[in-house]
């Protein structure tokens, strides 16, 4: 691919430094469809990054953008803070009769501010108000947002050192695997909570993702899982799975913890939940938990009527049919498998570890900036993918559930010569 060189001069002079993603793509685009984008020159680019999970039904994809344009075409309500419309109250149906019912969870649905942080901090408040106590468990390598709160259950070391001020009543415990199987799960967890002088205040809850997606693609077992929803219960901590990136499908069922087979008490919903890569966030959590008061914790944005109407539309269109969704994921994340398997076996010396679930996969190289090197080159052969870990040392897949096995091949493709062309 000939790139020519993109006028990025008024982003450099004006947009400030913070900016992060559009420095590993050095263009400007223009046009998406699909999982394809197309810069202002018209060089075509396979995205396996949507919108970092944003966009897993696509870009623009045209049974949910022409919901849309007949919501707007009709002066449907746009801003609507929390007042019933009708577009809430579709959603809401939907959201029950297709996601809640068939499952048998029998949360109540809360519409914090649309953001997946925003999420997190209604979660996190929750928690210590109906437990009456401040501290918070999570987990190493956890990500779950850039607010303070959801920076204090973060374990990434850069991220936590931009919050300026001490992050507090969040404490670390090992996610599963972190010390290679030596230890038994949850023994340094259990003892803490039982030795009254071991220093750890009486958690309110315990926040986990299930797959950490920025932590590295760390894949929590169902047994850890469920040894994990025990032990909350026993110890009278409220279990809170966020599901902001791993949710809606991204992992092969809805949710991400249905495989484990628990309930936890608290879920966080974001990012792909409108379906069309539109600001929204849910929080949901079991009825007996619902002790807020009018207007305790609120958001000028918490209604984004546009965003109700795609999420609507994506539910009857994509999760109407029970597990057809779920069974596509899974076979496309079967082939991903497969050339993950042939690009270790033809770099054995270079990869560390590849893992995954439905279509979050990741690959980890011994040398930590090889995975750089691949993003950037991958970008050059015209495929969009990023890097996550603590030191961005996994090379991250992302694809849009939506995407079809050739367009899937073809990156894989694009991704293997870019691992031999970096070595």
């Amino acid at each position: 691919m000939t790139i020519t060189q993109p006028d990025l001069s008024v982003f450099e002079t004006l947009e400030s430094e913070v900016r992060s993603y559009c420095r590993g793509w050095p263009t400007v685009f223009d046009r998406a469809q699909g999982s394809r984008m197309y810069d202002e020159d018209g060089h075509e680019y396979l995205d396996f990054f949507a919108g970092a999970g944003s966009l897993n039904y696509g870009h623009n994809n045209p049974v949910l953008k022409r919901a849309l344009i007949d919501y707007l075409e009709r002066d449907g309500v746009t801003h609507g803070l929390d007042m019933s419309t009708t577009a809430k109250r579709s959603f809401l149906q939907t959201f029950q009769d297709l996601v809640l019912r068939p499952r048998d969870l029998p949360y109540k649905v809360m519409f914090p501010g649309p953001t997946g942080t925003n999420a997190v901090e209604s979660a996190l408040k929750l928690a210590r108000k109906v437990k009456g106590r401040e501290a918070i468990v999570s987990f190493t390598n956890a990500f779950h947002g850039m607010s303070l709160g959801s920076l204090a259950v973060t374990g990434n070391a850069f991220k936590r050192a931009g919050a300026g001020i001490p992050l507090v009543h969040g404490t670390p415990m090992p996610f599963d695997n972190y010390f290679d199987g030596t230890v038994e799960d949850f023994l340094w967890f259990e003892r803490l909570l039982e030795d009254q002088g071991s220093g750890l205040n009486k958690p309110a809850a315990v926040i986990v993702e299930t797959v950490q997606g920025e932590g590295g693609i760390n894949v929590a077992r169902k047994e850890w899982l469920q040894a994990l929803a025990e032990l909350c219960e026993r110890q009278d901590m409220l279990l809170i799975v966020d599901d902001i990136q791993m949710g809606c499908g991204r992992t092969g069922a809805f949710f991400s913890f249905e495989e484990a087979g628990i309930t936890p008490d608290i879920v966080t919903v974001s990012k792909s939940i409108s379906g069309y890569g539109m600001p929204m966030s849910l929080c949901l959590f079991k009825p007996e938990l619902d002790i807020w008061e009018p207007g305790e914790h609120n958001g000028t944005f918490r209604g984004n009527n546009p965003a109700f109407v795609t999420a609507t539309a994506t539910l009857e269109a994509y999760w109407a049919d029970g597990s057809a969704m779920e069974k596509q994921t899974r076979k496309r994340g079967e082939q991903v498998e497969q050339a993950f398997i042939s690009i270790t076996e033809e770099n054995l010396a270079d990869v560390k570890e590849y893992r995954g679930r439905g279509l979050v996969w990741g690959m980890e190289f011994h040398d930590k900036e090889r995975a750089g090197r691949i993003a950037k080159r991958a970008f050059e052969l015209g495929l969009l993918i990023e890097t996550s870990g603590p030191e961005s040392e996994v090379v991250k897949l992302l694809p849009a559930l939506t995407i079809t096995p050739e367009e899937l091949d073809a990156g894989l493709s694009v991704l293997a010569r870019a691992v031999r062309e970096t070595a």
